[in-house]
Order: structure tokens, then C-alpha cells, then sequence
């Protein structure tokens, strides 16, 4: 039976606040509010970037940036996003449909492996929002340039934090896997800012110079 004790009176609160943002803000990408507004002031015209896991978030980076590289793996929501960027005319986004195999090696899967396509140090910034979420963070670390953003969603799920968004891995805790402690361990020097709805909690790591 599915648990029922993080229904507290402040989950509850969250819980409606986090759906009514989400009723008057259709169009923005779906990570935290804060996170959102961050985004929005720091991305430039010119900036290129990559999203594993698409959506909302795709149309919305589409319009802000010069160049978005995006991957999914369920091909009846590409169709349907794909139709999406076609009615809004954005035509500076490269789509990939990779599907999930139940026998894919993760850091293996054509998923994974867009990040091998762009050279290093060449993106602005990184969404990882979709499956295999801990070989997508690392395999993308060495393109994003200095000063480059790692937007990590529901990163409370899988990383140490503080967060009171239900089923956070505590502060005194490991990181989810062993992947995901390497990934950890990778951004430990990297400026953070950690944003929560007290539902989810979207983290941006920014690349220090030299790194």
C-alpha cells in the first residue's frame, strides 16, 4: 500500500499551491517556480543546450535560446511534441526519439549517448528530466562550457539535501546509486542553487572556470 503519511497539513498547502501554478502557467517548463524564474533571466539568445526529456520544457527553451537538442524515448509524446514546435514554428530545435529497451545497457543506450555528439566544453546548459537520469548528468559534464548550468529535476529523490519534499534523500544520506555518487562528487566544487514547491525540487549546478 502506497504511504500516506507525507500528507501533512504543509504537503497539503504545497501540494494546491504547486497545482494551481501549474493551472496558470501552462507553458512554462515543468520544474519549480524558482527554478523557472532563474532560468528565464539567465538564458541568452544565443545560448545552445541540451533536455533529456521533453515537453513543456522544449517549447519553452525553444524561445529563449538559439539552439536546443532534446531526447525522448516514448514516441507517441514526440509525435505530440513534435506537432507542438511545428504549430509554434520553432524550427531551432533537433529532436531525438530513442526508445526505452528493457535490455538496454544505460550508459550504453542511444539515449545516453547524444551526449557523445557534442564536443566538449560547447553547451550553455543540460536539463536531465527524463529516464536514465543519472548517466545522462554524468555523460553531459564535460560538454557544458564554464559557467554552463546542470538543471537536475526531482534531485532530491537522488542526491543528499535538505529538502521536505517527500521521499528527499536525507543530508546525512548516500546518493541513490553509485552513478549518482559520481555525479555527486563531480559537482561537490560547482556553485548550487537548490529550489524546492515542497513537492519536487529542481537543482542548478554551474560550471566553475577550469573545470
Amino acid at each position: 500500500m502506497r504511504s500516506i503519511r507525507h500528507w501533512t497539513p504543509r504537503y497539503i498547502k504545497n501540494r494546491i499551491q504547486e497545482k494551481f501554478y501549474r493551472h496558470t502557467h501552462p507553458e512554462v517548463a515543468w520544474l519549480t517556480p524558482s527554478a523557472n524564474e532563474i532560468l528565464d533571466r539567465c538564458l541568452h539568445k544565443q545560448d545552445r543546450g541540451v533536455e533529456f526529456g521533453s515537453g513543456r520544457s522544449t517549447l519553452w527553451f525553444a524561445r529563449r535560446v538559439a539552439f536546443l537538442d532534446s531526447v525522448e524515448h516514448q514516441s507517441d509524446w514526440y509525435d505530440n511534441v513534435n506537432r507542438m514546435l511545428a504549430e509554434a514554428g520553432l524550427e531551432n530545435v533537433r529532436y531525438h526519439l530513442h526508445l526505452r529497451d528493457s535490455d538496454d545497457d544505460p550508459d550504453r543506450s542511444g539515449y545516453v549517448r547524444v551526449a557523445d555528439s557534442f564536443v566538449q566544453e560547447s553547451l550553455d546548459f543540460a536539463l536531465v528530466d527524463g529516464i536514465y537520469r543519472e548517466f545522462c548528468a554524468k555523460a553531459v559534464l564535460d560538454t557544458l562550457k564554464p559557467g554552463g548550468m546542470l538543471i537536475i529535476d526531482n534531485v532530491n529523490l537522488y542526491l543528499p539535501c535538505d529538502s521536505v519534499a517527500p521521499n528527499s534523500v536525507p543530508r546525512d544520506g548516500k546518493p541513490l546509486s553509485p552513478v549518482w555518487q559520481e555525479v555527486y562528487d563531480a559537482v561537490q566544487d560547482w556553485r548550487t542553487i537548490w529550489t524546492t514547491n515542497g513537492i519536487s525540487d529542481t537543482a542548478i549546478f554551474i560550471k566553475p572556470c577550469g573545470k
